[in-house]
């Protein structure tokens, strides 16, 4: 143990002058985080008690770190503790008599409580008695009835002074005037309270004296001293030479408190041997206490010491009084009287929270102190004796830290997901007969912590969209959950990007970070992406946040939406392919098979092949399926040598589409007799005649532009040459104005003085477009109506045809010319119009 001391001053003001006294020295220990200070009473707010900090070792960043503060269970805080110096101070007015009454040493006891981590040091003030008081009677006069005949000797109890002070401060002694025929003596009780007592030294004489005036002085020992004064009446009566006598120096009872009002303590008995008047007793109550006064009170005649008020075991534990016993003639005598007053169960516990924290987070380990609770029980013995659980079951414990003092801990770890909030109730039970019990409930919280990742509804998403679609179509709607949350509950949609066939998804999708909706961001083609799969993240909020990943197939559905596309025959711009047909084929003959494909897929790429138009329906008919064309009957000489034969060839989809293809088929058995057939141009005259329709429309309407052109600038300039003549034969001086930008426009206008026209001839003056063929192929004539008549075969793989009716012409195995040079076999020239 380790003792201390501390120096306590009292500073007493008095008017301007201030005047520092020091009192004493106050000794203070510290045993396992006790304290002990002294301090006088009546000391102003913030005068200096002790060094906390000093005294406990403790650094003052650590009383702010800790939030050090004072926990007490009176309502009354009279203690303050400066945790900027790590002082104690005065903080309310100490008078010791009304926190102690008569009880010596008086101190009171509080905690000072330390967090992270948690720390408890119990403090003890001990209160200093001061001389603020002085000696009171409770009566300003005192009346005495003594006979004459009373003995030399003969004692008068007086009535006792009251001083709340203690100690040296308290009353000390008695003083009496006039002192010839009394003299006084003192005695002391054994609580230590003093009364004193008249000795008659000097035998009375009513004739002589019937009435005497003392004057009994009460003198406390303090600095100053302080005294209390009362009067003493003395009437002196006619003999009685017999005093009543108790049948017992000391009565001994006991009461329990809560006794009902007129319950009967105990009955003293006194008796006197005079008879008559002078032998008639009656009681009373002599040197009652304030605390007593309004419990107790005694019949005069019989004695009977009854109950009065409520008797309080927690109040006081004991009494002490004196009976007194007086005859008619003044004689008296006095019985000491003590009660013990025997407790009972009455007071229930109480529960104080001392700390309590909310919320608590759901990852804080088993053992987390969420509260500190003060728990108190006025009752003493088994009564006082108070246990401390709790009701429910609960992932919670109470531990015992210190006495009277429960500590709220955790017991398993919390998941707020499951349960986020607890109402802990806490039950407090002493061990009286009956217990009683007091319940008190904590609302704690659970905070959260970002310990779950968002969880999608479904493993795989999946979604149709039919191709051609329009952009930022919404495709479907992905949605995850999370069982945390505020922020991390907060979820966000992220695309994560890929390559999807040579180029990131994020060009083809798009997801909404927030309502988690997928858009397209281009249109889709079928014929080209099938199906695409790629994948979303939800990410919350939290820190670190945490997610989960979806996949999503979007299958691209085919549409309608590509015509068929014939591949032979194939349709050229410039020549007339035909298929030769023997007149000796017979019936099923094969001339050509149609061959097309459809890029589409299903339904919408099943082909079907119709015969539109022919030369003679009655010769050829097409397959249905195949699209081979068949002579259905047997070639007469009678059939034409040129037949012309539409073909349709159609789609299955809704609606369906299609294409046609035109087979020139020339039903002859020898080269001449189909060069004699094919060497009329009806579509190049038609086509010329369009042609020339135009260029002359085209004229006509240059020409009427650029004549409204030159009427225009002819006007403006009359317009202008007027204006100006006008301001030459006025008085007002000539201003020449030229607008901005001004420059003559003769000469100029929508047409150019120079046009011209290109125009490309082949080597036939009749034509002015240009002709280019294509490849040549086995079985197939290309005939030039501008030769000689020669013809010549071309080897290949297939058959080209070309528009009905135009000239046949033997070409080179070569590709036509692709940019705007013309073939050597071409001339373009200019001509001026």
């Amino acid at each position: 143990m380790a003792y201390h001391q501390s120096l306590c001053k009292w500073r007493l003001h008095s008017g301007p002058q201030r005047v520092i006294v020091t009192l004493l020295l106050c000794f203070f220990y510290v045993v396992a985080g006790q304290i002990r200070y002294s301090t006088p009473e009546e000391m102003r707010k913030g005068s200096f008690i002790g060094n906390v900090a000093q005294d406990l070792g403790l650094d003052l960043k650590r009383l702010r770190s800790g939030r050090a503060r004072i926990v007490t269970g009176e309502n009354t805080q009279y203690v303050e503790l400066k945790t900027d110096k790590g002082i104690l101070v005065v903080n309310e007015r100490i008078d010791r008599e009304q926190l102690c009454g008569d009880v010596t040493p008086c101190s009171f006891s509080f905690e000072i409580i330390l967090e992270n981590p948690m720390k408890l040091h119990h403090i003890t003030i001990e209160v200093l008695d001061v001389n603020d008081h002085p000696p009171v009677f409770k009566k300003s006069d005192i009346m005495l009835d003594i006979s004459e005949s009373a003995n030399i000797g003969a004692r008068f109890v007086l009535d006792s002074a009251e001083d709340p002070d203690v100690g040296v401060n308290g009353l000390q002694n008695y003083v009496l005037t006039s002192k010839d025929n009394f003299v006084l003596k003192e005695h002391v009780n054994p609580d230590g309270s003093k009364y004193a007592e008249m000795v008659l030294q000097k035998q009375l004489d009513r004739e002589d004296v019937p009435r005497l005036s003392l004057k009994l002085i009460a003198v406390d020992g303090g600095s100053p001293q302080r005294s209390g004064t009362v009067n003493i009446d003395i009437n002196v009566l006619d003999v009685n030479d017999n005093a009543p006598v108790f049948n017992q120096s000391v009565y001994k009872a006991t009461v329990i408190e809560n006794t009902a009002k007129g319950t009967n303590i105990v009955t003293v008995n006194a008796t006197d041997a005079d008879s008559g008047s002078n032998g008639y007793i009656t009681y009373s109550i002599s040197n009652i206490k304030s605390n007593i006064a309004d419990l107790l009170s005694i019949d005069q005649v019989s004695g009977a010491l009854v109950v009065s008020g409520s008797i309080d075991f927690e109040k006081d534990k004991r009494y002490e009084l004196r009976i007194d016993a007086k005859d008619q003639g003044g004689l008296t005598d006095s019985s000491k009287v003590i009660i013990d007053v025997i407790d009972v169960n009455d007071n229930a516990p109480t529960i104080s929270i001392v700390s309590f924290t909310s919320p608590v987070s759901e990852d804080s380990p088993p053992g987390t102190t969420i509260g500190i609770l003060n728990v108190k029980d006025l009752d003493s013995g088994e009564n006082g004796q108070v246990m401390c659980k709790i009701e429910q079951n609960t992932p919670f414990k109470i531990k015992s830290s210190l006495r009277n003092y429960y500590t709220l801990v955790t017991d398993t770890v919390l998941d707020r997901e499951s349960v986020s909030e607890y109402n802990i109730t806490v039950v407090a039970t002493d061990a009286g007969m009956p217990p009683l019990s007091t319940k008190r409930t904590f609302h704690l919280m659970v905070s959260d912590v970002n310990d779950n990742a968002p969880v999608f509804s479904q493993n795989i998403y999946s979604a149709f969209i039919i191709e051609n679609n329009s952009p930022d179509v919404s495709l479907l709607t992905v949605s995850a959950k999370d069982l945390d949350e505020s922020q991390n509950a907060r979820i966000s949609y992220i695309l994560v990007d890929s390559d999807f066939g040579g180029s990131p998804v994020s060009r083809c999708v798009s997801v909404n970070a927030e309502s988690g909706v997928i858009y397209a961001l281009r249109s889709f083609d079928y014929e080209q992406i099938k199906e695409l799969v790629f994948i979303v993240k939800a990410q919350d909020g939290g820190s670190p946040p945490l997610s989960s990943n979806v996949t999503v197939t979007i299958l691209i559905q085919d549409q309608n939406d590509n015509p068929p596309q014939v591949l032979y025959p194939v349709q050229t711009g410039g020549s007339v392919v035909a298929e030769m047909v023997p007149r000796s084929a017979d019936v099923g003959y094969l001339v050509t098979k149609v061959v097309a494909v459809d890029v589409d897929s299903g339904q919408n790429a099943w082909l079907s092949y119709k015969l539109q138009k022919a030369t003679d329906r009655a010769l050829f008919e097409v397959g249905l399926q195949n699209g081979e064309i068949r002579t259905i009957r047997q070639v007469t000489d009678k059939d034409t040598v040129k037949q012309r034969l539409t073909v349709i060839v159609e789609d299955n989809g809704q609606p369906s589409r299609s294409a046609t293809v035109i087979v020139n088929v020339a039903v002859a058995d020898s080269f001449p007799e189909v060069l004699s057939e094919f060497t009329d141009f009806p579509h190049d005259k038609e086509y010329n005649d369009n042609l020339t329709f135009y260029l002359v429309l085209a004229l006509a309407v240059v020409s009427f532009l650029f004549i409204t052109c030159l009427v225009v600038i002819i006007s403006v300039k009359i317009y202008r040459w007027r204006q100006s003549r006008i301001l030459y034969h006025s008085n007002l001086p000539v201003i020449p104005y030229y607008p901005p930008r001004y420059s003559d426009t003769l000469g100029t206008g929508t047409l150019q003085h120079v046009y011209n026209y290109e125009v490309c001839r082949t080597t036939d003056s009749r034509k002015s477009d240009c002709k280019f063929g294509g490849a040549g192929s086995q079985n197939v004539l290309i005939m030039d109506p501008s030769s000689t008549g020669t013809m010549q075969r071309i080897q290949g793989e297939k058959s080209i045809l070309d528009e009905p009716d135009s000239p046949l012409e033997v070409r080179p195995e070569r590709q036509p010319p692709s940019g705007p040079v013309p073939s050597p076999d071409w001339r373009c020239g200019l001509s001026g119009h």
